[in-house]
Formats: structure tokens, sequence, C-alpha cells
């Protein structure tokens, strides 16, 4: 057992790493890039454990059985600072407190690692505040940056790290990862690498969660029902109250902890006078809880348009007769149906309809419901081929 075995597919990745962890090709600031789920965070963690090995520098750093790896990935170590944000984009405060944390002296003798999984959210200001603590970082700091691809990234942060690009594992990979590291059955697998598409955690959770397939079951069974406005517009509805609903669950528990966190630090809990700064603080805990509530209702339907994806890329290749299992074989008849009232010249342009429908949410405000409406009706199975 070793810190690389949860990276699934990544045999050249893995290569560079260990080297580096072992002095060869070390540098002050890594830019992990790749797929989403291809497991850029996973070798992020990963590297930085190999770094604070306590058997390294060398062929048995990252050895994933000392104190040291073992709290690295367990996110207790004092010298591995891990940082996402559950906003849009990282704000100049967050980034000031990663500059911060860079300079301290690490408390071993190794590194200070600073991993940032969501560098694309870096935007100019949060981006300048971190400039120059990335192109020039203490003496014993890295910096460990990860981006879905290079050009997420600023350019003036990634022209100040060494590269290392991650790809999407196959689904014979993902399956085999699921039976060893999961311990579910080989058709299970089977169904959730194909399903997953190469994204590790959504295969982790296809395979382990009864409610997570039958929500995917539902969202690719949809292109053959878009057959009238009205199914269109109750498909859309569906879509953004069930991303709404999770969202809801996954957050509502954490709001309320925080919410009991800080009343505690303030000694105020629902009794007595408030502290003069209480205010304040319960106001800027609240605007941080509505950016990411409304970020997971993002990611939510995020993943649900790249279902939807699936589903047409599938019609393309069964209308071009492609060798090969399709990503949604156990709805073949659904696909088939795609197949019988479009073409592929049709298929792409509903991918794209639903790519323009993701930016219209992510980059551009409009809201979820609205666009929803809009790329179902345009969706909607033309009227002569019913």
């Amino acid at each position: 057992m070793s810190v690389w075995d949860d990276l699934v597919g990544q045999r050249p990745v893995i290569e560079t790493l260990r080297a580096a962890a072992s002095g060869q090709g070390m540098t002050h600031a890594f830019l992990l890039t790749g797929p989403p789920g291809s497991g850029r965070s996973n070798a992020a963690i990963a590297f930085a454990a190999a770094l604070q090995c306590e058997n390294g520098p060398g062929p048995a750093a990252g050895c994933g059985g000392c104190n040291a790896c073992i709290t690295t990935l367990a996110g207790s170590n004092p010298d591995v600072t891990r940082v996402s944000t559950e906003s849009v984009q990282f704000r100049v405060k967050d980034a000031r407190d990663m500059v911060r944390k860079s300079a301290m002296s690490p408390v071993s003798h190794r590194w200070q690692v600073i991993v940032v999984e969501d560098a694309d959210r870096f935007n100019d200001s949060s981006g300048n505040a971190v400039l120059k603590a990335v192109e020039e970082p203490a003496p014993r700091t890295i910096w460990v940056l990860c981006a879905p691809t290079v050009e997420d990234v600023l350019p003036t942060i990634r022209s100040r790290c060494r590269l290392v690009s991650l790809s999407t594992p196959t689904a014979p990979e993902v399956a085999d990862f699921l039976v060893r590291r999961q311990g579910v059955s080989e058709s299970l697998a089977s169904y959730a690498a194909r399903a997953s598409q190469g994204h590790i955690g959504r295969a982790k959770a296809l395979a382990t969660d009864e409610a997570t397939r039958n929500r995917r079951r539902e969202v690719v069974s949809l292109p053959a029902r878009l057959t009238t406005i009205g199914a269109c517009m109750q498909a859309a509805t569906n879509l953004a109250e069930v991303a709404k609903e999770e969202a809801e669950a996954i957050t509502t528990d954490l709001d309320q902890r925080e919410k009991a966190d800080l009343d505690r630090a303030f000694g105020y809990e629902d009794k007595g006078r408030r502290p003069r700064e209480y205010a304040s603080a319960l106001r800027e805990m609240t605007d941080d809880q509505k950016r990411r509530a409304k970020r997971r209702v993002l990611d939510v339907v995020d993943r649900s348009l790249m279902d939807l994806v699936s589903v047409y890329r599938d019609a393309i290749a069964l209308a071009s007769r492609a060798p090969g299992q399709l990503v949604n074989e156990e709805i073949r008849p659904d696909v088939e149906e795609v197949v019988r009232t479009s073409t592929p010249e049709l298929n792409l342009r509903r991918i794209a309809w639903v790519f323009e429908a993701r930016e219209q949410m992510l980059e551009f405000n409009v809201p979820v419901a609205l666009a929803l409406e809009s790329m179902m009706v345009a969706l909607k199975v033309p009227e002569g081929s019913r």
C-alpha cells in the first residue's frame, strides 16, 4: 500500500510526482490539470503526503504507513493546507489567508504544502494577491494548484508553475478500482464506470448509492420524452426542484452547525445580549452560506447536464455504427428512439444547446429554472418525426 494507490489510470503522473518527491524535477509550484473526476485533488494530496513522508526523500517516499502520510491523507497534518471554495470565485480575503499560511515555517523538518483545489476560481484580484507568494514562496513552502485545464488558470500564475496533466481513466480501470476498493460487484462496477464517463467521484456514488442511480436514470430518460412543450417545461421544473432539494440536503445541516459554532465562539446561544461584533460576523457567514448553496445547486444541475449530453453522444455513435458499448447501454431502446426521431447534425446542435445553458448559468448568472426551460424547449423532439 502507498499514497498513490487511489490514483486510477495515472501511471505517468505518479512517476512524475514520485520522482519530484525524491528530488528529481522538484520546484516551488506545481499545476495539476485534468478533466473533472480524473483525480486532481487526490493526486495533489498524495504528492503532499510523499513530500512529508518520513521515509523520503527517495524511492520509498509516499509509503502510506508512516505518521506523516497517514495524517496528510486524513487532512490533519499541520504542514499541509487544503484550500477549496464553495463560492464561484476566491475572494481576496481567501487569497490573503493562503499567503499568510504559506509564509509560516513547517512544524516538521519537511515542507509547508499549500494545496489549492480550485485554482481556476482565482479572479484578477485574488490571483494578484497570491501571485508573489507563488512566484517567490518561503524557502520550505510548496504550492500545488489544481484546475481542469491550464487555460482556466490566470496566465500570471500558471507561468510560475510546473505543469502536470492527468487524463480521464478508462472504464475498465475505473471498474477495477471500484471492485478492488469499494467491494462492489463486477456488473455494478461496470455500469458505474460507464455511466460516470471516467469521473471517479461520480463512479463511487453510482456504485454505492441507489438514490444516485435512480436520479441519473430519470435524467437520461428525458431526451426520448421531450415530445411536447408541456413535457419540456415539466422536465425543466423537475430538474430544478431536484437540484435544489439535493443541494439543501447537503447544506442545511452544515449551515446549522456553522451557526451553532458562531454562537459558541461569541458566547451567545439564543440568550443574553449579543456582542457588538456578532451581527457583522453573522452577516458574513450568511452571505457565504448563500454563495455555497448557489454553487451546490449549480454543481447538481451541471452533473445532470453532462448525463444528458451522454445520451446525445450515444445517439450520434449509434447512428454512425461506431463499435463499442454505449455509455447508456442500459437504456439502448431510448437511445434508438432518439436516433429514429433526429439526425446526427441535430444531436450535435443539442449538445451545443446544453453547453450554452451551462454557460448561461455558470458564467452569466442566468436563473437555473429559466436556463433549463429554454434548453428543454430547444431539445424537444421535432414534430414531424413522432
